[in-house]
């Protein structure tokens, strides 16, 4: 499933055109990502939670040359299932 099966989705349940069911899907990810930006955690119940975490700097390999590089340290996306997603999939 990707963006546009999704906003199909929400147009079957909701009703309404289709390119108003994308432009709310595309809020709630525009949404999610400028929270996460700022540093912040977007919790749906019965979905997850989404979050960044910091990724520590390292010592990397070039696998070609294997030249050592370093890796400066980088917030991540993270993303925590919540329990009924867990159990939903099981």
């Amino acid at each position: 499933m990707n963006k546009v099966d999704i906003a199909n989705a929400v147009h079957d349940k909701l009703g309404g055109t289709k390119v108003q069911a994308e432009e709310v899907v595309d809020t709630v990810i525009d949404s999610i990502v400028s929270t996460l930006k700022k540093g912040g955690e977007v919790s749906i119940a019965g979905l997850g939670i989404f979050s960044t975490k910091v990724r520590a700097a390292r010592q990397a390999r070039n696998p070609r040359t294997g030249a050592s590089i370093s890796v400066p340290s980088m917030r991540v996306p993270k993303f925590r299932p919540a329990k009924g997603l867990k159990e939903a999939v099981r």
